[in-house]
């Protein structure tokens, strides 16, 4: 019987262990989340590691080596993503100057900011304008070659798109 006992006692202990370290690492991971989510809503502005890392309440170190693990990305690899991602955006809206765009994403340098985006979409970031506003007039125009083929078969739309 004592043995029962202690192998009960011993499945207890590790379930509670378990349970334990579960509860510490999803809290860890709500307060990497919400270090991510200070970056998602504050890319605009001369955020660095210490800013993000204390809306996680850790070190940056420590702050650095989880937010990689988590996401693949490290912090500053994160955040010149958001950066792009939102450049790419305003870069298709007319209206605003290169410059505008680079200043509203937080970027400080032009040149650095043209640079950066052509090394990470293959495009400087005119050529990129370009190209996305040819590609809304095209839908404007020609609206029918946007839509995929296996639509067209499965709800048998009329009509030749190579005709428009």
């Amino acid at each position: 019987m004592p043995v029962f006992t202690v192998s009960v006692f011993c499945i207890l202990f590790s379930v509670i262990h378990y349970l334990v370290f579960l509860q510490l690492t999803t809290q860890l991971y709500q307060r990497i989340a919400a270090a991510k989510q200070f970056i998602d809503e504050n890319y605009d502005e001369p955020i660095d590691l210490e800013q993000i890392s204390r809306k996680a309440f850790l070190s940056r170190f420590h702050f650095h080596r989880i937010f990689t693990q988590v996401y693949k990305k490290t912090p500053k690899q994160y955040l010149t993503k958001v950066r792009l991602d939102a450049a790419k955006e305003l870069l298709a809206k007319e209206g605003l100057s290169i410059t505008e765009v680079c200043n509203l994403i937080g970027f400080g340098s032009l040149g650095s900011f043209s640079t950066l985006f052509s090394k990470q979409s293959g495009y400087s970031p005119q050529y990129y304008r370009n190209i996305a506003w040819l590609k809304k007039r095209l839908v404007k125009e020609q609206p029918r070659r946007f839509v995929p083929h296996c639509f067209i078969e499965q709800f048998k739309v009329e009509g030749d798109l190579k005709a428009e």
